[in-house]
């Protein structure tokens, strides 16, 4: 990785830009939370940089008009810049052109700080048996998210080769601990008379199995797709005090094509050495 002055990266890339997307409760705030290592609600600016009331915002998105355009800031690590595609998973075609457009401008922003940098798309577990919905089939199998350097020719996506200048899509396995109690359940069905203990200790190969039965990755991976995710990650209990999303970041970072955006993304976790450090040696 090339050595760059911290002044000089953030007079190139001050602003760290993921667009997030997944259904309503899909645990989309508390992962923003705990990347931010805050408590707060963001501030939201619309495209001009005016500050909007977030009881505002709330009230459009309960309306069905709802702006993937507007920047949510959190002033506890002002360095991300987040977009949230709500009401995507409500069906509405407009909504999903919307989110379209939106990643194809910001995918060819001539300035580099103003381009989608990441997609992070969240799948919830505490409805394992319906992983797959209809929002999830549309995004992978008709969005484009690259770069159009060489408009008109075809597309790297759909022809299954990875496009080295594609916005990267990790995909978030959210409220993954809902899976240990379905595993309990089953197991307590199925070994009558055991003990409790013994249960417990079926249950992490049971939560794979589970994991496995839903089919997800097959469809999330597979080469008819125009999207392919960089890479997926579980996450547990985003509600606790104790947890992270350690993980999560560390993928995006690897993700990334470009060292400025690696050295951004790694620069606004300036208080967590060991990500740094993790990083720094991937």
């Amino acid at each position: 990785m090339a050595t760059i002055n911290v002044q000089t990266l953030r007079a190139m890339v001050r602003r760290f830009r993921v667009l997030i997307i997944g259904r309503a409760n899909a645990g989309k705030t508390s992962i923003l939370h705990k990347v931010c290592n805050t408590t707060d609600e963001p501030e939201i600016h619309d495209t001009k940089g005016h500050k909007i009331d977030a009881a505002v915002v709330k009230s459009s998105i309960k309306r069905g008009n709802h702006d993937i355009r507007n920047e949510m800031v959190f002033k506890s690590n002002p360095a991300f810049v987040f977009h949230d595609s709500c009401g995507f998973e409500a069906g509405s075609e407009e909504e999903f052109e919307n989110m379209k457009n939106f990643i194809s401008e910001r995918a060819n922003a001539t300035m580099l700080e103003e381009r989608l940098h990441a997609i992070w798309y969240c799948i919830p577990m505490d409805e394992h048996c319906r992983t797959f919905q209809r929002s999830e089939e549309k995004f992978f199998s008709e969005c484009d998210t690259g770069h159009s350097e060489f408009p008109g020719l075809f597309s790297y996506a759909c022809l299954g080769l990875n496009d080295p200048s594609s916005v990267p899509v990790l995909v978030i396995f959210t409220k993954f601990e809902a899976l240990r109690p379905i595993a309990f359940g089953e197991l307590k069905k199925e070994l009558k008379g055991a003990s409790v203990g013994e249960c417990l200790k079926g249950i992490p190969q049971r939560v794979e199995e589970l994991f496995m039965n839903t089919g997800v990755l097959d469809r999330l991976y597979d080469p008819k797709n125009c999207v392919h995710p960089k890479s997926h990650v579980r996450l547990e209990n985003m509600d606790k005090p104790n947890t992270n999303c350690n993980i999560l970041l560390e993928d995006t970072t690897l993700a990334l094509d470009n060292e400025e955006l690696q050295l951004c993304l790694i620069s606004t976790q300036h208080s967590n050495l060991e990500l740094c450090i993790k990083c720094a040696v991937k």
